[in-house]
């Protein structure tokens, strides 16, 4: 019989163990700031007035008009081809989860309307007022798109006897919305067939939304996506899952007011979408480039594209319409080398040379559609959108590198790099999402790491250690604020945030100034062109001021992407949560008996590392555990209470139960809110 004490610890100590964040772009489910609230635009506006938010500098007000003056915002193009082939779509899009919860509402940025308030770069305004267009459109004969109903777009090609969907949105709530839209306006088609662009949550975690597990295994439906997707889908987020996900709710906003002086938009699109998410495994993958493909009567090229935006993505040619799909490989911005959330950098030169490929191979396409944004017609104008988006990732790589050469360290090489003209007033290469100056430093990292190359940087202070000596040294934390206020009148903000910072972190009592580094970082935010720098600026303002961003860990909503997840993956998970310095002279063994999949692991604590092997149980374990897999996702996410865990005939405990809570012991609980500011 099972001990009630050990059963309930082990239940908490499994919840502790796993996370699951995503996407592009970014890639889970996430809290929501006043979602019960009505949606008006009113009511969003006067909601960023009680974050607190300080009013609009008259410095950051004449950046913003030298902006407006300086680049062709009122070029009318993007909007016409934004809303070109419109066949249908509601003013507002609402979409909730079976218990009623918000998932999506298009109405939060009813607001973005008119010139640019002073409180935000009208760059990134019109950007935001692109990607409000919403609704079902025909991209050319036989290729539809979905586009607003999540931050990604649906694609739907129609093929000889049904339906091939690229790319079902993040959750399933947001991918069936966007299907039965298809559906009142097309007519009923069966799915024949899913492509899935690349390995972030938005591209493929509402695929349940649109078919089922059965439907692939059955053959039914063909699914089919890059090599290496399924590793990389179900495994990007898990190691670094509770840091990514406290980041990710910065660099997306989520508990920011929708508003004039909140989160207007991703740059990318609108925000991820909330919500229940999914992954399937797929039966044949891309590995190569050109591999054709009939699809329902279509002839498909796909282009493999590894280590581009996403460590598995592909695109794909349709040569009897000319339609290009380059999935995320080039979008209406710039893009991510590095994403604020935190992941892998990614290659600038092969993202370049994948782009400067497609050009060779589908240089004749008379229409170009991507994962995001608007579709481009016309050949002339895609060649050239292709040629400047490939040239901008290259001039970032080469003239990183050449800087780097010269002995220029990544901030300097970020504060010196410019486009030329032509690229910089290119609108499609604007930084609305990735920007120029951390896409530099994401270069020098690839090639170079964390260090700078100057002694100073090798082995320098922490922060709050650094922060005091910089007070002291400056004369006390009173001193600083107060010559910090005089920056901060001139209109230096990134100074004031800089020294106001050290102040923070040695006096973290002191109210002043954190107010006054608020009121710096709203104003460095009120000028970002950025949509993820301004959420980042904003969140870190309200939380200054009290406020909470929360994080985008809800692991309670992966449990359909952990069934998928290698059984692996819970052990790597488990190994990065083992408490080193507490788990010193510890030796402990602990069999794994996963019944329902005849798997068995040896899981071993020495050295104060865990590792683990596939083998049957050994006899020298200090206890056995035997459970289903399903069990232990429903432990992990919380599912499965206490009165369940008592009773339950899933699980099993032989041998030193006292062992067994010795070993959860040793698993580190990390606090998914911890402090960033």
């Amino acid at each position: 019989m099972k001990h009630i004490s050990t059963i309930a610890a082990l239940g908490l100590a499994a919840l502790s163990l796993l996370s699951v964040t995503g996407c592009g772009h970014v890639e889970t489910s996430f809290p929501v700031s006043g979602e019960e609230s009505t949606g008006s635009p009113g009511a969003a506006a006067r909601g960023v007035e009680s974050q607190g938010n300080s009013a609009v500098a008259p410095a950051v007000a004449r950046e913003n008009r030298d902006v407006a003056e300086n680049l062709a915002l009122g070029e009318p193009d993007d909007f016409e081809n934004a809303r070109r082939g419109l066949i249908a779509g509601d003013s507002r899009v609402v979409i909730r989860r079976a218990d009623g919860r918000l998932v999506w509402d298009t109405w939060a940025y009813e607001f973005e309307t008119g010139e640019a308030p002073p409180s935000v770069n009208p760059s990134l305004w019109r950007q935001a007022k692109l990607n409000n267009i919403h609704g079902l459109f025909k991209v050319t004969e036989r290729v539809y798109q979905v586009r607003g109903y999540d931050l990604s777009n649906m694609t739907i090609i129609q093929g000889d006897s049904g339906w091939i969907i690229v790319d079902p949105l993040t959750s399933k709530e947001t991918a069936a919305a966007a299907l039965k839209l298809a559906q009142s306006k097309l007519g009923e088609a069966d799915i024949v067939a899913v492509i899935v662009t690349h390995s972030h949550i938005d591209h493929f975690g509402g695929i349940e939304g649109i078919i089922s597990e059965d439907d692939v295994l059955s053959g039914q439906v063909r699914l089919i996506a890059p090599a290496g997707f399924v590793e990389e889908a179900t495994s990007e987020n898990i190691l670094a899952g509770i840091a990514m996900g406290r980041r990710a709710s910065f660099m997306y906003g989520f508990a920011l007011d929708r508003g004039v002086r909140g989160h207007i938009g991703s740059g990318l699109g609108k925000e991820p979408a909330r919500g229940t998410f999914s992954v399937l495994t797929p039966g044949e993958f891309i590995d190569r480039t050109p591999q054709a493909m009939e699809i329902d009567g279509l002839r498909f090229v796909f282009q493999y594209t590894p280590g581009s935006e996403a460590p598995a993505e592909l695109t794909f040619y349709l040569p009897s319409l000319k339609a290009y799909c380059a999935a995320e490989l080039a979008t209406h911005n710039l893009h991510n080398i590095y994403t604020l959330r935190g992941a892998k950098v990614r290659d600038a030169l092969a993202w370049s040379g994948y782009i400067h490929e497609a050009i060779e191979m589908f240089g004749d396409a008379e229409v170009l559609f991507a994962s995001h944004h608007w579709p481009t017609w016309g050949n002339a104008r895609i060649v050239d959108e292709l040629e400047k988006q490939r040239d901008a990732y290259k001039y970032i790589h080469d003239q990183t590198l050449r800087l780097a050469n010269a002995g220029l360290t990544p901030r300097e090489i970020a504060e010196e790099l410019r486009f030329p003209e032509e690229l910089r007033k290119t609108l499609s290469l604007r930084g609305y999402y990735g920007t120029l100056r951390h896409n530099a430093k994401a270069v020098y990292q690839r090639y170079f790491g964390w260090y700078d190359g100057n002694p100073a940087n090798l082995d320098p202070l922490p922060p709050p250690a650094a922060a005091k000596k910089y007070v002291e040294f400056m004369g006390g934390a009173d001193e600083v604020v107060s010559k910090a206020r005089i920056a901060f009148e001139r209109g230096e903000y990134r100074c004031t945030a800089t020294v106001l910072n050290h102040v923070v972190f040695a006096a973290p009592g002191h109210q002043e100034a954190r107010e006054l580094l608020a009121r710096s970082y709203d104003q460095l935010a009120y000028r970002s062109e950025s949509g993820p720098w301004r959420d980042v600026y904003l969140s870190a303002a309200l939380e200054l001021r009290g406020g909470e961003s929360g994080t985008a860990l809800d692991v309670r909503e992966a449990s359909a992407l952990l069934r998928r997840m290698p059984v692996t993956r819970f052990f790597d998970a488990m190994a990065v949560r083992l408490n080193g310095p507490k788990a010193e002279g510890k030796d402990l063994t602990v069999n794994f008996v996963f019944t329902d999949l005849n798997r068995s692991f040896m899981v071993t604590v020495k050295h104060s590392v865990l590792n683990y092997r596939e083998a049957p149980p050994s006899g020298r374990a200090d206890v056995t555990l035997k459970l289903t897999r399903d069990f232990w996702i429903r432990l992990v996410t919380g599912s499965a209470g206490l009165k369940e865990m008592i009773f339950s005939g899933d699980l099993d405990i032989d041998g030193s139960r006292l062992s067994l809570l010795e070993f959860f012991s040793l698993m580190d609980k990390p606090d998914p809110n911890f402090a960033i500011v």
